[in-house]
């Protein structure tokens, strides 16, 4: 049996099982692969957040465990995919050991296979630059959506998800700090993650509190 070269192995479930705020920034540079009947994707990761679960104001298990969230209390590398606004669905990995319910949010990445799939879903990108800047728009470049919630990301390349070696960025490229749009006491963890300068990387925004109209 040939072996794949050092950077299309997949990662190991241990490389999940460890501290969240230790897996989110070796996430870096990491191969995200979707196989779905449609074909292949792959997508090299440039920006991340990381969740700690029920010890961070800003984690949906914050409040403890329901059926939404199931998922992040249950083993290390497996997909916990929901649904927001009521229109995209957002992809995050679970780390360190079962209960903790901690987790990594993947923000962007740049496509580098698969790109002319990811342009039927995501027509409304200006350039392949944007195809997957942000975490909604991964998740609709890749086609994940709730039926992808408990995949197991470690159960090989032919999985419907799969994370390879890849090519982690230098550390000197690394750059983290305040996460995107979270408000109050979680609003102010250096917990978002990103490779400096890559054009993929989506702008930071703080929380700005939704109105309701009258």
């Amino acid at each position: 049996m040939i072996e794949p070269p050092p950077d299309r192995r997949p990662l190991p479930r241990d490389f999940f099982d460890r501290p969240v705020l230790d897996v989110a920034p070796d996430l870096l540079g990491r191969t995200l692969v979707r196989n779905s009947p449609d074909g292949p994707i792959e997508l090299r990761l440039t920006e991340v957040e990381a969740y700690a679960g029920p010890l961070d104001p800003g984690s949906h298990a914050y409040r403890g465990r329901t059926a939404r969230n199931a998922v992040m209390f249950g083993p290390p590398g497996h997909a916990y995919v929901y649904f927001t606004y009521g229109m995209w669905h957002c992809v995050n990995l679970v780390c360190g050991p079962e209960g903790s319910a901690s987790g990594v949010l993947l923000r962007a990445g740049r496509i580098v296979e698969g790109a002319p799939l990811a342009r039927t879903r995501r027509f409304s990108a200006r350039n392949d630059k944007e195809l997957a800047k942000g975490p909604a728009r991964l998740a609709t470049a890749l086609d994940i959506d709730r039926a992808l919630d408990g995949t197991d990301a470690c159960a090989g390349r032919n999985a419907p998800l799969s994370v390879l070696v890849g090519t982690p960025p230098p550390p000197d490229q690394v750059r983290n700090g305040p996460r995107t749009g979270v408000s109050g006491e979680g609003g102010v963890h250096p917990w978002r993650f990103w490779i400096d300068g890559d054009p993929t990387v989506s702008p930071y925004r703080a929380h700005a509190p939704r109105t309701r109209l009258t």
